[in-house]
């Protein structure tokens, strides 16, 4: 059951607001003066505070609310007050809103109306601390990963990111072969990196191969290594990953634009451990960890005749898709912290904008944008004009359509009732949504 603190000096309101709440399962807690009001907040488990403005006899200033206020924030910043004023003061009222008071109620107040501001804010309140519950559990589940694993400095805060980072070192004690999938930017070689420090040969070679970034006349001898005269231009023999990596890790980054002929030699080594370097007939043996990535859909390249089915298998023995950055915005302010320099913060604005922005280009892109934009701020702080984003993402909702019908029962049903949290959805005040709802016959889901 709910409880609230009413701080009021008159019994006789302390009365009507408990009998009224009472009827509603909502306990209720009464302090005459502020001094006593504190005391019981530091002592009880309250869910809400419903306070008045002027607690000395022939007072009306609201200075004493103002103060009373400023207290409870101080001390508990996120215990949603109520304030219940008079219309001489209710400019007082309207300022502490706007400084965090959860709303205020003029005297006499109607029951009905402040049942439902209560139930909202005791609603939210439950969702709140729902949210913070499953924040803290997840927390406690990154430490535990942090402390059993070596994360190899990972930045990540998203559950989404969470699962794969979980699964990486899940897997990296087997001998499979990983496939990462993800598109391009979005920290596939980390993770390869994760995989590869908490396998059993952590403490071997760890060689990567862009595939995507050499002529695919040249990538089976940066594979494979190449023999004096194989090639032209190749006037001595020369090592190849495998055999720089034996022992070791091999990461093959955007394995798709491997060729077929190397594809099949890849195939080969992946199976007996033996391959011949190019112009060479003596076979090689090695003992590699194999982790390839792809931005590709493979399957369909399967389907083109461009990759091989059976390479396919034998590389996907696991996969980790790492999601887009779009799709893991928990990610996205502790990643931008950890690439801006240590003398610029990042502003209300520009954390504000960041979060608006799609990031297309993933993790790169937000590394960019922040590390540019540290370089060229001319202030104390990097605000959002420094990132120089599209505009799109600058003033994105900005401007708010007026709400019809369907949009204000979509946001109910998103907010699960809950008209706090409906109304900021909206862009609207509690008030607002409750006329628009009255206006259109709209009753809670």
């Amino acid at each position: 059951m709910p409880t609230l603190l009413i701080i009021d000096d008159n019994p006789a309101v302390a009365t009507a607001l408990e009998v009224l709440f009472s009827l509603h399962d909502i306990s209720t807690l009464h302090a005459q003066t502020p001094e006593a009001g504190l005391a019981m907040l530091q002592t009880e488990s309250v869910d809400l505070v419903i306070q008045d403005m002027n607690f000395t006899e022939d007072t009306t200033s609201g200075d004493e609310g103002v103060a009373l206020f400023a207290q409870i924030r101080a001390q508990h910043p996120d215990l949603p007050v109520i304030l219940l004023t008079a219309w001489t003061h209710l400019s007082s009222a309207v300022e502490l809103v706007k400084a965090g008071a959860a709303d205020y109620v003029a005297k006499p107040w109607d029951d009905r109306k402040l049942l439902a501001t209560v139930n909202n804010l005791l609603e939210l309140a439950e969702a709140r601390s729902e949210l913070d519950r499953r924040r803290n559990r997840e927390r406690a589940r990154q430490e535990q990963l942090a402390q059993k694993y070596d994360l190899r400095g990972v930045v990540f805060d998203d559950p989404a990111s969470e699962r794969v980072i979980a699964l990486a070192c899940q897997v990296a004690r087997s001998d499979l072969p990983v496939l990462i999938t993800g598109p391009n930017g979005s920290g596939k070689e980390k993770i390869a990196e994760i995989v590869q420090a908490n396998s059993s040969v952590r403490n071997g070679a760890f060689v990567t191969l862009n595939c995507g970034a050499l002529p695919s006349e040249l990538i089976e001898a940066e594979l494979f290594g190449a023999d004096a005269g194989a090639y032209t231009g190749a006037n001595k023999a020369r090592e190849g990953k495998f055999e720089a990596a034996d022992g070791g890790t091999l990461f093959l980054d955007e394995i798709g634009n491997l060729p077929l002929a190397g594809q099949m030699k890849l195939l080969r080594v992946l199976e007996t451990g033996r391959f011949e370097r190019l112009g060479s007939n003596r076979e090689r043996h090695v003992s590699v960890r194999v982790i390839s990535a792809t931005n590709a859909d493979l399957p369909a390249l399967i389907r083109d005749g461009s990759f091989r089915e059976d390479l396919y298998y034998r590389l996907n023995a696991i996969e980790l898709a790492l999601p887009p950055l779009a799709e893991r915005p928990g990610d996205i302010l502790p990643l931008a912290e950890s690439f801006r320099p240590a003398d610029k913060p990042i502003g209300d604005s520009a954390r504000s904008a960041l979060l608006r922005h799609p990031w297309p280009g993933n993790v790169r892109e937000l590394r960019n944008v922040v590390q540019r934009a540290g370089l060229l701020a001319t202030g104390d702080r990097i605000e959002a004009a420094d990132l120089n984003l599209p505009k799109a993402a600058m003033v994105k909702q900005v401007t708010v359509t007026e709400p019809d019908r369907a949009g204000i029962e979509a946001a109910l049903m998103r907010a699960g009732g809950v008209i706090a949290q409906a109304a900021a959805d909206l862009g609207l005040s509690r008030q607002a949504l409750y006329r628009r709802m009255e206006r259109f016959g709209i009753k809670l889901p």
